[in-house]
């Protein structure tokens, strides 16, 4: 149906990029690195015009959706780059024939569409921070928060984490939410976590699957 819509004379060209989003699905990218990838991989030269374009023409086919990053603390938006999720997982899995099924993107993909299902407004968050690097000196980072969801007055700040093996992966998961300086809830969706658990600091870690049959889960 886009191909006939919009009069696309080089079908491989758009089947290559439905290809190469499936298989980084959640990944921070832009037209001007997927132009890249084309002339590294497939060694063919397309435009970034033309993919910004292939693109939006995936994204009001409602293939795909386009993220925008959001700066937490700046409370702005940032062009680019965005990540990119599809609409049906079934149809993504499809289109690479079943390869490439990591559960730690899919999980991400399917809560992001959870929340879009649910009426939420969502961005992938931004957290500026001034770390120390291990010589001691002050050093700019951008943390990220998965998903920043707005409905009406509620927002919530959530992250996808497949399975948290130990504490310092929990400390990583934490990390931007410690530096975001408002009182809105912090999630952390894992496979791990048996029951629904606070910590000290108010940051709610739950089960994926709690998330995904109860409507009300982020209310909890």
């Amino acid at each position: 149906d886009i191909i006939g819509r919009h009069n696309i004379r080089n079908k491989a060209e758009l089947e290559d990029l439905l290809n190469i989003l499936a298989s980084g699905i959640g990944t921070l990218t832009n037209p001007s690195k997927l132009s890249d990838t084309f002339r590294s991989v497939k060694r063919v030269k397309i435009s970034a015009a033309t993919i910004k374009k292939y693109i939006d023409y995936l994204c009001d086919g409602f293939l795909i959706s386009s993220v925008m990053r959001y700066d937490i603390k700046g409370k702005k938006y940032i062009d680019t780059p965005s990540k990119y999720y599809f609409t049906d997982m079934g149809l993504r899995n499809a289109r690479i024939n079943f390869r490439q099924i990591e559960e730690n993107h899919i999980m991400e993909n399917v809560i992001y569409n959870e929340l879009l299902v649910r009426g939420y407004n969502v961005d992938v968050g931004v957290v500026n921070v001034i770390q120390k690097n291990r010589q001691g000196h002050s050093v700019s980072k951008q943390l990220e928060v998965d998903f920043v969801c707005n409905k009406g007055s509620k927002r919530y700040y959530i992250q996808s984490a497949y399975t948290i093996p130990d504490q310092e992966k929990m400390q990583q998961e934490q990390n931007s939410f410690r530096n975001i300086e408002d009182f809105f809830k912090k999630i952390i969706i894992t496979k791990d976590s048996p029951k629904p658990l606070y910590t000290e600091e108010g940051i709610l870690t739950m089960n994926i699957y709690d998330f995904l049959l109860d409507s009300r889960s982020l209310e909890w």
